[in-house]
């Protein structure tokens, strides 16, 4: 069975910094992403990788954020500093196995991350 589960969300002041998990199982994709969803708000994108490295990444989070993949765990990452309090919300990775684009098959539950100021 195909599975994503998030973990490392927490509460942290402005400026802190948190690393979120995401382990999947039962397959290998080739796009992996982290989105975002805050309260009342659309879901965003956030970061993208894809299986040849190539990274994509929102422009409010560039120089902040760092996605990364450990393949042999299959496990993705998303390194999070300088953290602010606008980035407060439920973050969700998800997987396809195409190359990136606007759908994404495989969605995992999220792990909520709030920044306070």
């Amino acid at each position: 069975q195909v599975q994503l589960v998030e973990s490392g969300g927490g509460s942290v002041h402005a400026g802190g910094s948190l690393r979120l998990s995401c382990a999947v199982s039962g397959y290998t994709f080739y796009c992996m992403g982290w989105f975002r969803q805050a309260p009342g708000k659309e879901r965003d994108g956030v970061a993208a990788i894809e299986g040849d490295g190539f990274t994509t990444y929102a422009d409010s989070v560039k120089g902040r954020f760092t996605i990364s993949k450990d393949n042999a765990k299959n496990t993705l990452y998303l390194q999070m500093n300088s953290l602010k309090p606008e980035d407060t919300a439920m973050y969700c990775c998800a997987a396809d196995e195409r190359r990136c684009g606007l759908e994404f098959a495989v969605w995992g539950q999220g792990t909520q991350v709030t920044v306070s100021s």
